[in-house]
């Protein structure tokens, strides 16, 4: 979860959505437990990542890569459009699809870049709505599943259709062919083929 909030926020949010799931410690919580100081903490212990735009700013791309690696319950508060690019940019270097969500001018790179840019339809800018590739037209994350299935479902029947009509063509052809490559007379005439359709 990539976000302009407040880390607290940010990580209260992201584990009441269930992004970071009951019972997942970041660095923080494992330092407080165990009381002792968050230096000491071993950050591969730590399943959740709680990660600001000031700390990221200070990070190399590659412990950007380590931290998303290590870490599968991320959450990003504080960040710059910029940041969020470098975000995307990385996910997609680890082999990851990265969907995008956003309504703003600042939001636009991200969109262009990301896998799938999603864009609120009543509350997005323009900008925002140009770089999707995807727009909700009820501001709704649900409508996200449905178009996904939707898509899906398109495109099995989109496969199944090219399909049939290719089988069919065979039979059409194959008459035709022989003719040409053979001169054999043409078994099949208008209203033969009118039948096999």
């Amino acid at each position: 979860m990539v976000t302009g909030d407040h880390p607290i926020t940010a990580r209260a949010i992201a584990a009441n959505v269930g992004i970071i799931s009951e019972g997942s410690e970041t660095v923080e919580d494992i330092a407080q437990r165990k009381r002792i100081p968050v230096e000491q903490v071993n950050k591969r212990d730590a399943r959740a990542c709680v990660i600001s735009g000031g700390q990221l700013k200070e990070m190399s791309s590659e412990e950007l890569d380590d931290a998303l690696r290590n870490h599968p319950e991320m959450v990003f508060a504080r960040t710059s459009p910029q940041q969020k690019l470098i975000i995307v940019e990385s996910c997609q270097r680890l082999g990851s699809i990265v969907a995008v969500t956003g309504d703003g001018v600042n939001d636009s790179p991200a969109l262009k870049k990301a896998d799938i840019g999603v864009a609120m339809g009543i509350a997005g800018s323009d900008a925002a709505k140009n770089a999707a590739d995807m727009i909700l037209l009820d501001d709704n994350f649900a409508s996200i599943v449905t178009g996904v299935e939707q898509g899906r479902l398109i495109f099995d029947n989109l496969k199944k259709s090219i399909a049939y009509t290719l089988t069919k063509n065979i039979p059409e052809l194959t008459p035709y062919l022989i003719y040409i490559t053979v001169s054999v007379p043409l078994p099949l005439g208008c209203i033969t083929i009118l039948f096999i359709e």
